[in-house]
């Protein structure tokens, strides 16, 4: 996730991993296990690409990293973006703000990662129609984890319906809070 405003100032948020099921993310991993010399390249292109955009507001940049530790753009969207939405409560500033002092020629702040995140997406399962969510309690009794619903009234296989977000000290912890938090929820029709 990186951000410009009209002054030109850009600033990019901490590298996530993404980690995709079906062609949909399923998890976000931040800080990103890859190598120093793979986020200054990310980072780089990162800023090269907003100055050839010359455009204003957030934009998701998503890469591939090569087994030779080539980086390489796969997608741009120019928005806020889920793969940013660990920054709600993983950093500093969310990506929310940050495109709106983008879009208002405001002074970006520089986004800092305050602990490990990981975000996991709630996904609609094998119907469609009306849904509940169940397993909130158990979920919200994890320490450090919070959950977004979208408040979409409707479900269907691989609808993104809402995330988990899990903080912590260490990666670990937060990995596994977020697996545990993912199967204490799911939906269910209604």
């Amino acid at each position: 996730m990186v951000a410009r405003n009209k002054e030109g100032q850009i600033e990019s948020f901490p590298i996530a991993e993404n980690i995709h099921k079906n062609s949909i993310l399923d998890t976000t991993i931040v800080p990103a296990t890859i190598s120093s010399k793979v986020q200054d390249e990310a980072k780089h292109i990162a800023k090269k690409v907003m100055e050839c955009l010359n455009d204003i507001g957030i934009f998701g940049l998503e890469m591939f990293v090569s087994k030779s530790d080539e980086v390489f753009i796969n997608e741009i969207a120019p928005r806020p973006h889920n793969s940013g939405h660990f920054s709600i409560e993983g950093c500093s500033i969310s990506q929310f703000e940050q495109h709106l002092r983008a879009i208002l020629n405001l002074p970006l702040a520089k986004p800092e990662l305050l602990r490990p995140t990981v975000m996991k997406n709630i996904l609609g399962t094998n119907f469609n129609g009306n849904y509940k969510f169940i397993g909130l309690s158990k979920l919200l009794s994890i320490p450090s984890t919070k959950i977004h619903i979208y408040g979409k009234k409707q479900t269907s296989p691989g609808r993104k319906l809402g995330h988990i977000t899990c903080t912590g000290d260490t990666l670990d912890e937060v990995l596994n809070r977020a697996s545990t938090a993912k199967k204490f929820n799911r939906d269910s029709a209604s």
